[in-house]
């Protein structure tokens, strides 16, 4: 995972990548209030923002810390169990 990633949205600005959430696609936050969440998924005719609610958006980071436990990649699963409990608790 990589340790830091930023994209610069057309209407909020700046949002920081929270994970991988499947191929092509990753989950984003903005930046400072980390309150509106985008699924960013990367296609053939540029990257593409989707809003995602809160409730989704925690959903997302769930699953993903799901996969990393089940497949051993703990050092990514620590990552991200930190940042779950920094944005989500």
């Amino acid at each position: 995972m990589n340790p830091e990633t930023y994209l610069n949205h057309p209407t909020f600005g700046l949002l920081y990548r929270i994970c991988l959430v499947e191929e092509h696609r990753e989950l984003f936050a903005t930046l400072y209030a980390q309150r509106i969440f985008f699924s960013v998924t990367t296609a053939s005719e540029g990257l593409i923002f989707e809003p995602v609610g809160r409730v989704d958006a925690r959903l997302l980071v769930e699953n993903r810390m799901r996969l990393l436990r089940r497949t051993g990649q703990n050092q990514e699963y620590q990552q991200l169990h930190t940042i779950h409990q920094q944005i989500f608790q």
